[in-house]
């Protein structure tokens, strides 16, 4: 299958105005983002897709190819589907222009469900969360799944219910029992364009997360469980967190 990775990025963020090209560690973060995809050996081409002339610009300028969107998306899903309309990928990688901790094995692992279910529409990755500033950081988006491993809501707030005996029981936040999405989300080709043209939902726009419009129509979204530990930048305060991190990873600096 022709698999391919679109990067949506736009310079008017609510939270962090301007955040694909801020500085991170001598480089913009989307070229953190872009070159970390790009290493993935499932893909056939990375690309990023925006509305604005100094994101194209900055990428032209780290060497990225840009497709050029419409400005009037309020989805990053839907800039994507615009961005691929004239392609023939059969799977499409969304991964935020957010998350410059990105490993090439985490998009592997989130495109092999594919290749084992022909009838899967879209995966997305989650992290298990350690710590209790996730869990009630309104920018982290909670995930609860059923047995089978598939998406049944996800949430700004903090979900599941955590027994209160289990947070008082010490400083480390229980494991096992809550988790994040990850913002690397693969699309079959089909499930992408379908997405475009369903209505948006309610609860996709009281919560502002793509997936509960597709959960909402009543569609399948499998999560795959990641072991990498990264974290998406949401605000300043984000941005120099991650500047820490990856201080001490140097494999995330380096390409």
């Amino acid at each position: 299958m022709k698999t391919i990775a679109v990067i949506p990025a736009r310079m008017g963020s609510s939270r962090f105005p301007g955040k694909p090209i801020a500085n991170l560690l001598g480089r913009t973060m989307l070229e953190h983002v872009y070159k970390r995809v790009a290493l993935s050996k499932a893909l056939d081409a990375t690309y990023i897709a925006t509305c604005d002339e100094e994101i194209r610009r900055a990428a032209e300028n780290f060497g990225a190819p840009v497709i050029m969107t419409a400005d009037t998306h309020e989805r990053a899903s839907d800039r994507v589907a615009e961005a691929v309309a004239e392609t023939d990928a059969e799977l499409i990688v969304m991964v935020q222009g957010d998350e410059p901790m990105t490993h090439p094995e985490m998009i592997d692992a989130a495109v092999e469900p594919f290749r084992h279910d022909p009838e899967l529409g879209c995966v997305n990755l989650m992290r298990s969360i350690d710590n209790k500033g996730d869990f009630y950081d309104f920018n982290t988006i909670k995930v609860v799944t059923d047995q089978r491993g598939d998406a049944l809501f996800m949430s700004r707030q903090p979900i599941p219910t955590v027994p209160a005996s289990a947070l008082s029981a010490g400083s480390d936040f229980p494991h096992t029992l809550a988790f994040k999405q990850v913002c690397i989300i693969p699309f079959r080709r089909k499930t992408l364009l379908e997405f475009s043209r369903l209505p948006s939902t309610p609860l996709e726009k009281l919560e502002s997360v793509d997936m509960l419009r597709l959960l909402e129509h009543g569609y399948r979204v499998k999560m795959v469980e990641t072991r990498f530990n990264t974290q998406a930048v949401d605000t300043q305060a984000d941005l120099e967190r991650v500047a820490r991190l990856m201080e001490k990873d140097p494999l995330l600096a380096s390409y």
